[in-house]
């Protein structure tokens, strides 16, 4: 299992950006996919983005498209969430997952079964 830390929330008003890292630790970073899940008060954690192993392959909730990109750097052992153009609705704890990967399997899932380290969350908040 790898050890995920993120950073990059904030409060900010809507329209603006924010840009979420999660560093990695533990284990060799380019053997595993990485999603991104948000969790809003009073709602179920919902998938967010996901970027493959490789990185070759990346999806997003429909509704998030265009307003969000999800990117890793392997050097770095960093995953990344650019988001843009940010609404009230995207208020939520935002929480990197890691699941391991085998080479036949290069491409993003959306379900949380599929992870098995998270790390501990970070807080965004949009003002309107």
């Amino acid at each position: 299992q790898v050890q995920l830390v993120e950073s990059g929330g904030g409060l900010v008003h809507t329209g603006k950006s924010l840009r979420l890292s999660c560093i990695a630790s533990g284990s060799t970073f380019s053997d595993y996919a990485f999603d991104w899940f948000r969790e809003a008060p009073g709602k179920d954690r919902e998938f967010v983005a996901g970027i493959s192993y490789s990185g070759r392959s990346t999806d997003y909730d429909d509704s998030l498209k265009g307003r969000f990109t999800i990117s890793r750097d392997n050097r770095k052992k960093t995953i990344y969430l650019e988001m843009s153009n940010l609404k009230p609705e995207d208020t939520a704890v935002y929480y990197c997952a890691a699941g391991r990967r085998d080479y036949s399997s290069d491409y993003v899932t959306p379900f949380e079964s599929d992870f098995d380290s998270w790390g501990q969350g970070t807080q965004v908040t949009v003002s309107s």
